[in-house]
């Protein structure tokens, strides 16, 4: 494989779903869920400790999706996890459907936290970290946000609380591609020394490829062996990432997927698995 150290066929599948259900709902976000595709599925087939048959296991690792936009990728991972039958991908937004625009807890099994609203994850991971120490249970929380969302400043006042009370069980994501809605973060409300911010407000904090499977493994376990505070991990990804006319515009945060668009994106994708294969 020309990715060694990336699941790189399973990632190709998570791609391909992402944009079948945008262009079946005629809606969706697929530049940041195609941005976070390998987070996920490492989060998910090698990280967390969760049980696709008991969505609800007490002792589960908690994840929750902050950039709540990006549902698509994680409704691709869970279902590829065996949480529910990948028949249902086709649903995305349909009415009835348990595969909502935004993550929704009480009707996708696998989804911890209702989210969609910006900024709000960390402060929810906050409160089941803390839950976990209060009811001395073992497991860890993860949080995934992305870089234009730590724009509000509600993210720094948890990630103050999180260093107050110590919660090495608390993990938070960057999905750092550098593009939101409205053009380029840096741009729009630079954030600068984005490590050492968060090295200053109290989280140990690393960096990686966050297209780069093994990259993230590494990451994640350097996360989980740290004690005594929280950590981050900065993911550096491309908005987008595997389809070139999407990569890196912020026109396809919440851009419909139309018929040509569809075909193209397609024919990128299978190009990239023959690639593969040959490789």
């Amino acid at each position: 494989m020309a990715q060694t150290d990336c699941m790189a066929q399973e990632c190709l599948w998570l791609r391909n779903a992402v944009v079948d259900m945008a262009y079946q709902a005629g809606s969706g976000h697929c530049g940041g869920s195609l941005s976070a595709v390998e987070i996920l599925w490492t989060l998910y087939s090698r990280v967390l400790r969760v049980r696709p048959d008991e969505p609800r296991w007490p002792s589960r690792d908690r994840f929750i999706l902050s950039k709540g936009h990006a549902a698509p990728a994680l409704y691709a991972v869970l279902a590829k996890m065996g949480f529910f039958d990948p028949a249902l991908l086709g649903s995305l937004r349909q009415a009835g459907s348990i595969l909502q625009g935004h993550p929704d807890m009480n009707k996708t099994p696998g989804v911890d936290m209702s989210t969609g609203s910006l900024g709000m994850g960390i402060s929810a991971g906050v409160g089941m970290a803390l839950g976990a120490r209060l009811a001395k249970g073992d497991f860890r929380v993860y949080v995934l946000v992305g870089d234009g969302e730590l724009q509000e400043g509600q993210n720094w006042e948890a990630m103050m609380a999180a260093a107050r009370f110590e919660l090495d069980n608390l993990i938070i994501i960057v999905d750092r591609n550098g593009v939101q809605l409205d053009g380029n973060v840096e741009q729009i409300m630079p954030l600068g020394d984005l490590a050492g911010k968060l090295e200053h407000f109290g989280l140990k904090t690393c960096c990686c490829d966050g297209h780069r499977c093994g990259e993230l493994l590494k990451a994640f376990s350097w996360a989980q062996a740290l004690t005594g505070r929280p950590k981050a991990v900065i993911a550096n990804t491309v908005k987008g990432k595997g389809i070139s006319f999407m990569e890196g515009k912020n026109a396809w945060h919440g851009k419909p997927v139309l018929d040509e668009d569809y075909r193209l994106a397609k024919q990128q994708l299978a190009a990239r698995a023959c690639f593969e294969e040959e490789v």
